[in-house]
């Protein structure tokens, strides 16, 4: 069995998006540089993800900033309680 996962953050100023496959990094998206990076080892068969998965990243980092807007309005009149 394998472990496959995707995170996706974000905040105000910044976001990540990555895919793993047994807690190794197979593909993330570089913001600044505006495309995805395959850091796989020379040593493996290289995986290739699908064209347009960069662009699906900065679309989910639209979607993840506007979920982030909508939760602070939604929780700011809750008290925290001690």
């Amino acid at each position: 069995l394998h472990v496959d996962r995707q995170v996706i953050g974000c905040s105000d100023h910044d976001g990540e998006q990555a895919y793993n496959l047994d807690g190794e990094e197979m593909w993330f998206a570089d913001f600044i540089k505006r495309e995805g990076v395959e850091p796989q080892p020379p040593f493996i068969d290289h995986m290739t993800y699908r064209d347009g998965t960069y662009q699906r990243a900065e679309a989910d980092q639209q979607t993840c900033k506007t979920n982030l807007d909508n939760a602070r309005r939604a929780m700011k009149d809750f008290k925290i309680e001690d």
